[in-house]
């Protein structure tokens, strides 16, 4: 049984990651992640068959730090809104570790996709699978694994899922 306070920190971490990330300002999405941190966006195909194939994968938070410099400077793109809805986090495990506290936990999403002269369209669904570890500034993303339901993303990625 987890407590509120632990609770209540966990749906903080889910609703502040959305907004950064549907922010002008998401270059602060590295910060939700601990130092060795890791994000993955896989197929569930591949998921469930326990294939390792990603469609993106940075294995530590300056590869995420790269990834916002890249986006930001140097890749040219049809600009668009994105919008995040996150379902509920259902924990899965709470453990200790030599790190600290290490949170297992899912939640669905939603991404809309609205281009600037266009209609909102549902651009990515799935669901996160993460590990978060309790640090001195507050719980951070250790993994998260964005699973997604579609083999197929309608034109490129860009901004974080």
């Amino acid at each position: 049984m987890v407590d509120f306070k632990t609770y209540y920190e966990l749906l903080t971490l889910y609703s502040d990651y959305a907004m950064v990330c549907d922010s002008p300002a998401w270059e602060s999405w590295p910060d939700f992640f601990v130092e060795e941190g890791v994000y993955r966006l896989q197929p569930r195909e591949n998921f469930e068959q326990g294939l390792p194939l990603c469609l993106l994968a940075l294995e530590s938070k300056n590869m995420i730090r790269d990834r916002v410099y890249g986006v930001k400077e140097t890749l040219y793109h049809d600009p668009y809104y994105q919008r995040h809805i996150v379902g509920t986090p259902r924990i899965l495990s709470i453990e200790q570790g030599i790190e600290g506290e290490r949170i297992t936990s899912e939640a669905n999403y939603t991404v809309i996709r609205t281009k600037y002269d266009g209609e909102s369209t549902v651009f990515n669904v799935g669901y996160y699978h993460d590990v978060i570890l309790r640090t001195p500034d507050g719980l951070k993303f250790l993994s998260r694994l964005c699973v997604y339901d579609s083999e197929m993303i309608a034109n490129s990625l860009i901004y974080p899922i």
